[in-house]
């Protein structure tokens, strides 16, 4: 049985700096896995470790996400080998193809039981590499699962929902995005980072994993800075001359009146 766990090494959001007309700057944030992919790999090892499977890291790059650090970081987290789609076509790339290029490695794994994801992507955020990737591989989605375990030959999952806990069954192979509680994520130890180096790790092209590089529309986010906050202005009403002619003077210096 192999388990599938995506990663992504990316700069940390918490190092990235804010100028003052609100643009966000991640030059000197350091990369790293986020606390998310790292809560999927905690919980991906304990179902490992459960029964008896194989845990893969699967991560899709365009730059230096497949550098050695990189890949020793995952691997020092628990996961047993890892699987890198390296392209420079693939940088910058967006969820659809980030989720194809994904299911493409998933596929060149052979059986594969269970792919985790995190609650969302260090960077964007937009908690939807999950639902797409079960869509390009036909398999069935959840997300929000703070629980899971195979009974007999499929899986049940936990999910927190706004009317209390949900307890699903659902068929495998599948593809579940864990809850950003799920599980604590341990940090590495030295035996661990050691055990690291001398772990299996594959690098592939896009072409080599079969994946089809298509142009897709990119979202992008323009920094603005936080809108100046209103000015209240109280007017004494007690002499109602005085109160006018106050009044008008605050609209003249807030712009809005030219009279």
């Amino acid at each position: 049985m192999i388990i599938v766990v995506t990663y992504q090494w990316a700069p940390d959001p918490q190092e990235a700096t804010v100028a003052a007309d609100g643009t966000v700057d991640f030059s000197r944030a350091k990369p790293q896995i986020s606390d998310y992919d790292a809560t999927a790999i905690e919980v991906g090892r304990a179902l490992a470790d459960a029964t008896g499977a194989r845990l893969v890291g699967v991560s899709v790059t365009g730059g230096a996400g497949a550098a050695p650090v990189a890949t020793k970081a995952a691997l020092a987290r628990g996961l047993d080998e890892v699987l890198v789609v390296s392209d420079p076509r693939l940088e910058g790339a967006g969820t659809t193809m980030t989720a194809t290029a994904i299911a493409a490695a998933v596929r060149s794994l052979g059986e594969v039981s269970l792919v985790l994801t995190g609650d969302s992507s260090i960077d964007n955020g937009a908690k939807m590499v999950a639902g797409v990737l079960g869509g390009v591989l036909g398999w069935p989605v959840l997300t929000d699962v703070t629980a899971v375990r195979f009974v007999g030959e499929g899986l049940e999952a936990v999910r927190v929902v706004p009317q209390g806990v949900q307890t699903m069954a659902v068929t495998a192979p599948a593809v579940i995005a864990t809850a950003a509680d799920a599980a604590k994520p341990k940090a590495p130890g030295m035996k661990d980072v050691l055990a690291a180096g001398k772990k299996p790790v594959r690098i592939m092209t896009a072409d080599e994993a079969g994946v089809v590089i298509r142009a897709e529309g990119v979202l992008r986010s323009t920094g603005r800075a936080p809108a100046p906050a209103r000015r209240m202005v109280r007017i004494d009403t007690s002499d109602p001359a005085s109160a006018g002619a106050e009044l008008v003077s605050s609209l003249r210096a807030a712009g809005v009146w030219g009279g």
